[in-house]
């Protein structure tokens, strides 16, 4: 049975155009033109991934982001790719940290927008070995199958995509990595200068983690280069 998409598009045209292309790779996609119709149809439908405009005419793509991440159950885990014709990065900054799970600024490629969205199906759909199913640092675990992370027992408030930063970041303990290398290992592609949003993730994830966020034992910057994440924690 072949995934299903769903377009959440005010412009007929590009989202039929697209809709016909991604059929021709082997998705089924449904269109709904404002917020309010997509997330009855992602209630309703359940699809695979959800393709989300950031203009829409009744409410922004931000809203419908973060509605369908307060959505009960695995409706809430629903892969979300952003299209945003902003050339505000604030828009793809704040779009990450409610749980989009990548962004594509307009005009775009439909090839690109298909490698995308096989990147983002490919993160929710393999999952790792059972035998690495946890990593533990101290206090702190990250359970990969259950996307979860824990200090001392209690629960840390992360953002899909951060949760996928600080496990990048944890699966290469002890190793410097520079935002490029970060970005890379998270979303499978060289980014532009907007990267520098990562010290934003970065300061969330901290806050979610570390006993004292004023002098970070997990996660350490290294001036000029980028992060590591510490090997010995409490």
């Amino acid at each position: 049975m072949s995934q299903q998409l769903l377009m959440i598009e005010d412009d007929a045209r590009l989202a039929r155009m697209v809709a016909d292309y991604l059929g021709q790779s082997g998705f089924g996609v449904s269109i709904a033109g404002d917020g309010q119709h997509g997330l009855a149809a992602v209630q309703a439908s359940a699809p695979d991934l959800v393709i989300l405009d950031l203009m829409l005419p009744d409410m922004d793509g931000l809203e419908v982001c973060r509605r369908i991440r307060a959505l009960p159950g695995a409706l809430a885990r629903t892969p979300v790719l952003m299209l945003t014709a902003k050339g505000d990065p604030m828009d793809r900054i704040i779009g990450l940290e409610i749980g989009a799970d990548d962004y594509l600024p307009k005009p775009f490629e439909p090839r690109e927008l298909l490698a995308r969205i096989r990147a983002v199906l490919r993160r929710h759909v393999d999952g790792p070995p059972a035998e690495h199913a946890v990593l533990r640092f101290g206090s702190l675990n990250i359970d990969q199958d259950a996307r979860t992370v824990t200090v001392g027992g209690q629960a840390c408030e992360l953002t899909s995509y951060q949760f996928d930063l600080l496990l990048a970041l944890a699966e290469r303990a002890g190793r410097v990595l520079s935002r490029d290398q970060i970005m890379e290992a998270v979303r499978g592609r060289e980014l532009d200068a907007f990267d520098r949003s990562i010290d934003v993730h970065m300061g969330r994830i901290r806050a979610a983690i570390e006993l004292d966020v004023k002098n970070p034992k997990r996660i350490l910057t290294v001036r000029g280069v980028g992060y590591v994440f510490a090997r010995q924690q409490d």
